[in-house]
């Protein structure tokens, strides 16, 4: 199950104590303090690992404490520092402290990592207070505490393109045609739970990811259906294709539209700027040529090219790839 945001509680480790001692030695009648410091207390970590795509890990264990510093000893011993602790997350997760909303970090690149809680400092030792009035400090420090705080993870896939659309436009479909990626297809509504990540081949050099997500509807900004659970994940794509089923019979492609941009607009003012391209789906089994000429004239109204394609055949799935490969080169990355 695709798990995407979650709520952890963290703990660093508590200092070591700093240690009161003497030292009592034969050959050493006035040996004088010799307390060591204690350890430092173990800190806690987010690191990104590219291998994970989910939070899945953390489903049913969301408590970490790190160890605490080892006291300080006699002999000037210092207490052992604790090892740190580090939880892995996908590439993509935003950090932030739950109650204040502070952001903490995002981790976008394989091996990133942010410390989210930090070691309590190991207290001093009773030699560190020796001077010429003091001879004897018989006081040393107790280490300090460690942060602790609960934090909020949410994953947002990292793509280049995002596909919009209602549920059954043919977004698995083209994910399944255009990469590797197999996404669950049937022909009925939220046959896509989670969203899925495919890479397509440009040519032997160039290539793009594509995020598919459940299908949207109306009213899906306000909480209705699947896909509004997962629009963050499209948040930072260069570019959107929104789908549109030019044989549905129940709605006609303009109202499609009106919908689908709406419910993106809703979400997020910074989705809706993105650049997007409408693409008409479904060209094996359309036969209705005023559809087809209506859609044509939408497109050219936002100055775009008509775009058409099948999922059956495949017709235009190739120009369709190469023409978003030409587009993403010339595109800053979100």
């Amino acid at each position: 199950m695709f798990l995407d945001h979650i709520t952890l509680h963290i703990e660093a480790g508590h200092g070591g104590a700093g240690a009161t001692s003497f030292r009592r030695e034969k050959s050493a009648e006035k040996g004088g303090p010799d307390g060591g410091d204690g350890g430092e207390g173990g800190s806690v970590f987010v690191r990104a690992n590219k291998a994970l795509n989910t939070l899945n890990p953390y489903r049913h264990k969301r408590e970490f404490r790190a160890d605490r510093g080892g006291n300080g000893e006699g002999c000037m011993r210092h207490g052992k520092d604790a090892d740190a602790i580090r939880l892995e997350v996908p590439l993509g997760t935003v950090i932030r402290e739950v109650g204040s909303g502070e952001f903490l970090a995002e981790l976008l690149v394989d091996g990133q990592e942010a410390c989210v809680a930090r070691g309590g400092r190991g207290g001093l030792g009773n030699t560190n207070f020796k001077s010429s009035t003091n001879r004897t400090p018989r006081h040393s420090q107790p280490g300090e505490e460690g942060e602790f705080r609960d934090i909020e993870l949410e994953l947002k896939l990292i793509a280049d393109v995002g596909l919009a659309g209602f549920p059954n436009a043919g977004k698995s479909t083209l994910v399944s045609r255009i990469s590797a990626a197999r996404p669950k297809i049937a022909n009925y509504p939220f046959t896509t739970l989670e969203p899925q990540l495919g890479v397509v081949p440009v040519d032997e050099i160039d290539s793009f990811v594509i995020a598919d997500i459940p299908g949207l509807i109306e009213g899906a900004a306000d909480g209705a259906g699947l896909g509004i659970q997962f629009l963050r994940h499209v948040e930072r794509t260069r570019m959107l294709l929104h789908l549109v089923d030019l044989t549905d019979p129940m709605m006609e492609p303009e109202e499609a539209i009106r919908i689908i941009e709406g419910e993106l607009e809703g979400f997020s003012k910074t989705l809706f700027s993105k650049p997007r391209w409408l693409v008409g789906t479904k060209l094996d089994a359309l036969q209705d040529d005023d559809r087809r000429a209506r859609f044509e004239a939408l497109c050219h109204a936002r100055g775009q090219e008509p775009i058409f394609i099948s999922g059956v055949t495949g017709e235009g799935l190739r120009a369709l790839v190469f023409q978003v490969g030409e587009a993403l080169k010339g595109m800053p990355r979100s």
